[in-house]
């Protein structure tokens, strides 16, 4: 009988996990979607520009620019959003101006 007890296939664990998780996983779940809500939203530029796109379109645009040099893609930036655009270089936030 003490054996019996102390088997480790005598208790049946998946009946304890499944009664557990979706009370465990519903708060977490929602408080991440609520986190990166939060987290990806951005505040929209009255400035064209490429987007901000959670942090991506500032390493796109200052990869650009190390790749093209800046002539190159200054042109870039002029020819696909106007005379006037927000790019970032350097993690900064950086304006071009041109006509």
């Amino acid at each position: 009988m003490i054996l019996e007890t102390l088997n480790p296939m005598h208790y049946n664990i998946t009946s304890l996990v499944q009664d557990t998780m979706p009370v465990a996983t519903v708060p977490i779940l929602i408080l991440m979607c609520f986190l990166f809500l939060i987290w990806s939203h951005e505040e929209t530029s009255s400035i064209p520009g490429p987007g901000y796109c959670m942090g991506i379109g500032p390493l796109i645009s200052h990869g650009r620019f190390l790749w093209m040099g800046v002539g190159k893609a200054c042109n870039y930036y002029n020819k696909t959003y106007g005379e006037f655009v927000r790019v970032w270089i350097s993690g900064e936030e950086t304006f071009i101006i041109s006509k």
